[in-house]
């Protein structure tokens, strides 16, 4: 036995009678720390330690005076990393000869992690944090994108467990043809860094090299990646064994659009966490919930994944998880990336810290997730099983439609509703979690309470509102029934929602020059003002121009790029629930759709076609430009020698011709159909 374990042997035991550190000294417990260091850390001198412990022993030679222990002996606990017998916390287990040198099992206090041991990559190499450091300044680097960080987040900290990297070819082989590893472990979901060509060569990336991995936030160096292998996937196998093959779905989307051709496979060291500055208290590592767990004394936890708001039909579903299984409840939402067009995580975890209270004093906890969701359904539901197995969760709820992606184009649903349940089903035994699965809850007035639609009479009246309906009475302000949803969560609701006269919204008027849109967008701002309710903002094409965009040309290149400015702070405007009136030019369908998309992650977008005929422009032109141009004295001019694409088929929500109507007609026909979207208060 070596002389940590015969130290940690004697100071386990004593506390395991109840002594409470009595008969152990201070320089006793000195002596035991230092033997862990060379255990555990292994990156100190050698001879460091030993005058450190030849100073102790000299001493405690000379007095044999022993200490009152009066630490809390929790955080004994913590620094030694032990668990109490009678069930306190530990942090870390003492090492086993079978156990690799490099990892380190966390306690069993409610689940042991996927594969045995906890891979918290972060805590195995803080003693050669500075190392690292030093050297991944001096190594070429790769810049991680948003998934890319959130994958190596959860890579990290032990989320991933078994993972100690990113997938080689062989683990990600395995994975995608039958939902293993290379060693036989279950893992659903591939784990890849994916590089281009260029950046491969650039960076000198293969077998044995070591890269740095940077965040591409904050310039942080975060690990170090030693490099096993570079392969190209063949993605087309990868989207149909992984996710289905459709081409709809978000993650065969990103697969072919977004994702690089190469994939680098290799373990990491690591050198610091990612740095987050929104509810930090809330973000625990698999190591910090489970000890959070311990110290609660819950020894049966039920996780809840998800990526919505939580209502009341939640809340009943899990207390009725955790009232059938005498568990606790742990809240996991997703707080990394989920499907497009989700409520933003800042709205729904101050909704989730809403709906704590109504939970029975003491049976929930909140704790986020950095995962970079795929909507893989019935992968992703043995994958999201795995990382609350890691969490230290016993159980797991798996509802109806688990992580789907929702309809193709075809109007299809991409997965059946309980794909997901019969996937965690086939692995059961492999899991390691118990997974609780759940039909869709609904609302009985009869008797003011909710229960699984399955164990409802036919007979029985029941009430529901979709997340469709939801959405429509958060956008007029309507009514949000407290049978629904608690009063506090629609509170925050309705302050990220606002009713629709109180968003934000884009009006882009194109056209020729002197078609008339200049003057339209004057007058409209003029009206909106006096309307009130909101802040108005104009931007001209000759204003933006002159301040935004004065060092660009006229070429298309340049003309994009103008729009692309001007779509870019219409959408920041929209976002904060000002009224914008752009007026550019814009000749180019491609920028005007661009622009669009962009406004509309934000709020609404009108395209208003000042379809004024060229000729009329021409002949009305008091300031002479087109003469101008005619003669050749300005080059690039649109209608003259450049061309303009007029929005074709619905690309214009509206249409006017300053030719057959006034301004004040203009003005008026925009401000009906605003009115008729619900953006105006009433006229």
């Amino acid at each position: 036995m070596s002389n940590a374990q015969a130290h940690a042997h004697e100071l386990h035991t004593l506390w395991g009678t109840g002594q409470n550190c009595v008969g152990v000294g201070m320089d006793d417990f000195l002596l035991v720390i230092l033997d862990l260091m060379g255990v555990y850390l292994g990156g100190m001198e050698a001879s460091t330690v030993m005058t450190l412990r030849g100073e102790i022993v000299l001493r405690r030679s000379r007095s044999r005076k022993e200490a009152d222990c009066s630490l809390p002996r929790l955080a004994i606990e913590l620094s030694l990393g032990f668990r109490h017998p009678k069930g306190r916390a530990r942090a870390r287990d003492l090492q086993s000869p079978q156990s690799s040198p490099n990892h380190i099992p966390l306690a069993a206090m409610a689940n042991p992690p996927h594969g045995g041991i906890l891979k918290d990559l972060i805590a195995r190499d803080a003693p050669r944090r500075a190392e690292l450091a030093a050297e991944a300044e001096k190594l070429p680097a790769i810049v991680l994108g948003d998934r890319q960080l959130c994958d190596l987040e959860l890579i990290l900290n032990g989320g991933f467990s078994p993972l100690e990297g990113f997938m080689n070819e062989k683990d990600y082989n395995g994975v995608v043809e039958n939902n293993r590893l290379a060693d036989g472990n279950l893992f659903s979901m591939p784990i890849c860094l994916d590089l281009t060509k260029e950046a491969i060569e650039e960076l000198g990336v293969k077998p044995g090299a070591r890269i740095t991995l940077r965040d591409s936030r904050d310039d942080r160096n975060l690990g170090i990646l030693n490099v096993d292998d570079v392969y190209q996937p063949d993605k087309q196998k990868e989207a149909k064994e992984v996710f289905g093959g459709d081409p709809d779905h978000p993650a065969v989307k990103f697969l072919f659009n977004q994702t690089n051709d190469y994939y680098v496979g290799g373990k990491i060291d690591a050198i610091d966490r990612l740095m987050h500055y929104d509810y930090v208290g809330l973000r625990y590592t698999p190591a910090e919930l489970r000890l959070h767990f311990d110290k609660l004394g819950w020894s049966k936890v039920v996780a809840f994944q998800t990526r919505n708001p939580m209502h009341r039909a939640h809340r009943e579903l899990t207390v009725r998880a955790a009232r059938t299984r005498q568990a606790n409840v742990l809240i996991h939402p997703v707080v990394g990336m989920t499907k497009p067009g989700d409520i933003d995580h800042f709205t729904r975890v101050r909704v989730y810290q809403a709906l704590l209270p109504r939970y029975p004093n003491g049976m929930a906890v909140l704790g986020l997730l950095p995962l970079a969701m795929r909507m893989g359904g019935p992968r992703e539901a043995i994958w999201h099983a795995i990382i609350r197995k890691n969490h230290g969760a016993t159980h797991f709820i798996v509802g109806r439609d688990h992580a789907g992606p929702g309809k193709n184009s075809k109007g299809e649903e991409i997965y059946g509703p309980y794909d997901a349940q019969y996937a965690v089903e086939k692995y059961r035994d492999e899991l390691g979690i118990e997974v609780v699965p759940f039909q869709q809850m609904t609302y009985l007035p009869d008797t003011d309470e909710y229960m699984p639609k399955d164990e409802v009479p036919k007979e029985v009246k029941t009430l529901d509102i979709s997340g469709t309906e939801l959405r429509r009475r958060l956008r007029t302000g309507g009514d949000i029934p407290e049978w629904f949803s608690y009063p506090e969560v629609v509170r925050v609701l309705r302050e990220s929602h606002p009713p629709r006269n109180k968003q934000g919204f884009t009006v882009f008027l194109t056209g020729y020059t002197n078609s008339g849109k200049d003057a339209i967008a004057r007058a409209l701002n003029v009206t909106l003002n006096q309307q009130g309710g909101r802040s108005v903002t104009l931007l001209l094409g000759e204003s933006i121009r002159g301040e935004l965009s004065s060092e660009l040309g006229f070429s298309r290149e340049d003309r994009n790029k103008n729009i692309q400015r001007i779509g870019f702070v219409a959408s920041e405007l929209t976002r904060s629930g000002a009224a914008v009136i752009a007026a550019p030019i814009a000749p180019f369908a491609d920028s005007r759709k661009a622009a669009r998309e962009l406004v509309e992650k934000a709020g609404s977008f009108y395209l208003v076609h000042v379809a004024t005929p060229l000729e009329h422009c021409e002949k009305t032109d008091r300031r002479g430009i087109y003469a101008k141009a005619r003669r050749g004295e300005i080059k690039g001019f649109t209608g003259v020698d450049d061309p303009y694409e007029a929005p074709a088929g619905k690309e214009a929500d509206l249409v006017v011709d300053i030719s057959k109507d006034n301004v004040r007609t203009a003005v008026h026909q925009i401000v009906l159909l605003l009115e008729a979207e619900g953006l105006l208060d009433q006229l």
